[in-house]
This record gives C-alpha cells, structure tokens and sequence, in this order.
C-alpha cells in the first residue's frame, strides 16, 4: 500500500488540511510585503538640485524660490526642472525671459537634493541621497535581498531534507522578523543593506518550506488546488502591500509594520504538524504513525486506521534507503534526474527574472505607482482560478511553457508601443503580469512534484537558487537603459521565450504519484492515470 493510498483513505482533503494552510497564512502574506517592497521603500521622489547656496551674494538671497530654480537649475526638454544639473553660477539673465543661459556650463549637485515628499515623507532615495550617480545604489538595495534569498534557499533547503519541516520553519519566522526589524532601525546605508541581505536569506525558509509542507500533506487528486490555494497567499499579501504602503509613507515604519504578522506566527507554529511523508523517508515510523493519526482523528476517518499499523507504513515506502543521506550532489548524479534538475533550474532562472523584471519597475504607465500596483495584484486572483482549471484539464507542462511564451510575448509587443498609449502599455504590461505570475505559480507547483521526496527541500532549494540569481540581476537590467532604451524589456522577452522553450522538455506530472526516492524517476517511465496511481 503506497503512501499517497494511505493519504486518500484518511481524506487528503480534510479539516487537517485546511487548517494547516491556514496556519500559514500569516507568514506566506509577509513574502510580497517583503519582496516587492522596494516598489515603495526605495521609491524615487521627484528631485531637483539645492541651490540654496548657490550664490552668497545679496541679489540671489532676495530671490523667491521659483526664481532661485530658476537661474540655478536648467530645465530638460519636457520643461521640467533638471534632477542632477545645476548651473555653476546663477544665471540671472533667465529672469528677463533670455534663454541663452541654457547653454551656460552645468555641474553636478553641489548640496544635494530637494525631494518632493507629497506622495513619500521618507524612502531609501531621499534618506541616503540614492539618486542620479548614486542610483546604482538604490537598485543595489533589492539585489542585496535577492542574493540573501538566493543563497538561503538551498541553506534551508538542505537543512529541511535533513532535519525536517516543522524546526526549520520556526527557525525561519525568528530570524526573518529579527533581520527585519534590525533592517527597520539600521542607522547608516551598508548596514541596512548588510541587515536585508540576512532578511531575504531567512524568508526563503518561509518560501520554500510552507509549499512542500503543504503538498505533502495533499492527496493526489487535490494537490493542484493545494499548489493554487497556497499562491493565493501571495495575492492577499500583495494587496495588504498597497493598502499599508499608502497609508504609511514612511519606509521605516512600512517595514516594521510588514513584519509584525510573523510575531503571531510564532504562537501558531505549535499547531503545524511534521511531514509524515518526510518522516517515512527517513525511517521515523512511529512519529509519522502519530501525524497520520492526528489527521485521521480530524478529518474523522478514524475507522480507516484499523488497518494501518506502524508496519503497515514501513511496507509504504523503501525502507531499506531511509539511513541515507541525501546532498545537492544527488541531483545530478545520475541521467534523469540531472536532466530534470537543469531544465527545472533554467526554466526557474527564466521565470523570477521575467516575473520580478516586470513587478519591480512599475513607473511608466501613465498611472501612479500605488494604482499600478493594485492592478497589478489584482488580475493574480482570477489568474490562478484559470490556472487551476487550466492543470486539472490539460496538465503542468503545456501550462508553464505557454505562460513563459505569453509573457514573452507581452513584453516584446509593449517594446513597440509609445508612452503616450498610456492605456495600450497598461492593458499589455498587466496581461504580462498575469502569465509571469501563472508561470510562477505553476512552477512552484510543478517543481513538489517533479523531485522526489528525499530531494524535494534539495531540489526546490537548488532551482530556488536559481531563480534568486535571476531576480537579483533583473533589477539591475533597468540600468542597461542608459545604453539603448530597449535593451531592458528586450532582455526580459528574450530570457521568457527561451524558458519556455526549456520548459516544454520536462515530465508531465498531471494525476502521478509523488516520487518518493531517486530511484522512482530513473525507472522506465510507464503511462499511468490517477486512478491506476491510488489503487
């Protein structure tokens, strides 16, 4: 009798599933508010250079202000004031109307910057002076987080195969909400850096961990709506980020604020239950015996027990592979499953990069960033119920590989259309937004599926990885601008298309068996349907 048969007679849908999604949810809703808080916290306000002491003569200090800008600062071709230039002596004959001072000589900001702090009080930006030839510096800050949840999913990943869940979990929640709030309060700009680097390293824990958690405590025929349910968190996170970010336009208090509900997930971590399938697979019957019995007892399947003793759960996996420790280097030791871990790890690289590439530069649209950003979140939620149907019917490959392609697809027709066809580029980008984030939520779906379960923390740390690495780099891709305006989302189309063409060579895994060792995948494979699968 196989694990997943066992699942099924104890409803792997019950009360117990429900409430551990549930559980949950409080620290799943902190990862957008985390990961797409550079859209607001490092936001760059309108600037212009301070030309208060420009000149200490008596005429420039009985100047108003507009008169100051003025002859201070020249003027860009739209008509608005310059935000790294000023003129290196006042140019007082602009006050009678004569414009040959525009071609007087210009500096660099001598005395820093004046903000307009009508939408932000306080970002990153105006804090630290991250603009003009410090801009950089501002995007640095949201590649530092990246590079911290690269390197943390495979720590956590690796640690989580080795050690279970449930600990790791917890160890995610304290340190996620101490780097954070050391981030909050952090006093100069390489120590805020240095602090959100740990932040993202730790939430990656939260990240990857609660979706295998999850769908390892799924029967078969309800693992897709387990994959789409948990993204939904996601979602609802997204937009409690708007509602918070435009009410507090602070970004210290924005950030203290987005990590409080990781306080309450500390009380309710009691209440999650260990992975009785990663249990098995590491020899721990009697521990798994008692999960599996606290879910029969909730979902009120007791009378199904009668049959499923500790024995009867060693005969349900191969017990003799239990002792065996499993490292990243099991992912490509032998052809399958190298074959899988590379396609599986370009395909992730292709889909963060196209995801973050498209939800981290939401300016352009003719629209304020706090709009676009709620469009954005919510064309999410009637895409993952189009997902979900999409899986159930058709299956995990065609879906991944045709999200990648349309959202390549979006991003290079959006290539050809005029800032000035404000409405067009919206309607396009949000259409993007809409298969990067399909394309995500089949991914992390997908990927549960495809390792096995003794690699599956492995595997999903290893692609998560990757897929960190491509988000790190994409919002640097932004500053490519300064060579050719379109080498940005020419970059972006490029790298969707090619994953999606790289995502069409993995397994379906629609209505199969989770794996549960190596050796399950390097077998022949033979057609089967969910009914063969559960018997």
């Amino acid at each position: 009798m196989k694990f997943d048969t066992i699942l099924s007679e104890i409803n792997g849908f019950g009360r117990f599933q429900i409430q551990l999604v549930l559980i949950q949810v409080l620290s799943r809703i902190t990862l957008p508010c985390h990961f797409l808080l550079n859209n607001f916290m490092a936001a760059v306000p309108a600037h212009h250079c301070n030309v208060s002491a420009l000149d200490d003569g008596d005429l420039f200090g009985n100047l108003t202000r507009p008169e100051k800008l003025l002859v201070g600062v020249p003027a860009e071709r739209d008509g608005t004031l310059s935000s790294c230039q000023m003129f290196s002596q006042p140019q007082y004959q602009r006050l009678s109307g004569s414009n040959g001072s525009e071609e007087a000589p210009t500096v660099q900001c001598r005395n820093g910057w004046v903000f307009d702090n009508s939408t932000f009080r306080s970002t990153l930006a105006t804090e630290w002076d991250l603009v003009c030839s410090r801009k950089g510096l501002n995007k640095a800050t949201a590649t530092a987080f990246f590079i911290g949840v690269m390197c943390g999913a495979p720590l956590f990943g690796f640690l989580s195969d080795r050690f279970g869940r449930r600990p790791l979990l917890l160890a995610s929640y304290v340190s996620s909400m101490t780097f954070a709030l050391l981030s909050a309060f952090s006093p100069s700009y390489i120590l805020f850096v240095i602090m959100r680097f740990f932040t993202g390293m730790s939430l990656a824990g939260i990240s990857i961990i609660s979706i295998v958690l999850n769908v390892e405590w799924f029967s078969i025929e309800h693992r897709t709506f387990s994959g789409i349910i948990i993204s939904l968190d996601w979602t609802i996170g997204n937009w409690l980020l708007v509602g918070l970010a435009y009410g507090i336009n602070e970004w210290r208090r924005l950030m203290l604020i987005v990590t409080t509900p990781l306080i309450i997930s500390l009380f309710t971590w009691r209440w999650l239950p260990e992975s009785a399938r990663w249990l098995l697979a590491k020899g721990r019957t009697e521990e798994a015996y008692h999960y599996i019995m606290e879910c029969a007892k909730m979902n009120n399947r007791t009378e199904c027990m009668a049959s499923i003793t500790p024995l009867t759960l060693q005969e349900s996996v191969q017990m003799e592979t239990a002792d065996r420790k499993y490292t990243f280097v099991d992912l490509f030791k032998t052809r399958n499953i190298r074959t899988l871990a590379i396609c599986s790890g370009v395909v992730w690289f292709g889909v963060a990069f196209t995801y973050y590439g498209i939800s981290l530069n939401i300016t352009g649209f003719g629209l304020n960033i706090y709009l676009t950003q709620l469009i954005f979140a919510s064309i999410e939620m009637p895409m993952k119920i189009a997902v979900y149907f999409f899986l159930e019917k058709v299956g995990r490959r065609p879906g991944e590989s045709g999200t990648l392609l349309l959202a390549g697809l979006c991003l290079f027709i959006n290539m050809f259309v005029s800032k000035d066809q404000w409405v067009t580029r919206t309607v396009i980008a949000v259409l993007g937004k809409a298969m990067a984030e399909a394309a995500f939520t089949i991914m992390f779906l997908y990927t549960t599926e495809l390792y096995p379960t003794v690699v599956r923390q492995n595997g999903l740390g290893y692609t998560s990885f990757l897929a960190r690495l491509g988000v790190s780099i994409s919002p640097l891709i932004m500053l490519l601008e300064d060579v050719w305006y379109l080498l940005p989302p020419a970059t972006y189309c490029a790298v969707a298309v090619g994953s999606g063409f790289v995502a069409s060579l993995l397994p379906e895994t629609l209505n199969t068996r989770l794996p549960e060792f190596i050796e399950d995948i390097e077998k022949p494979s033979v057609p089967s349907t969910m009914k063969k699968e559960i018997q």
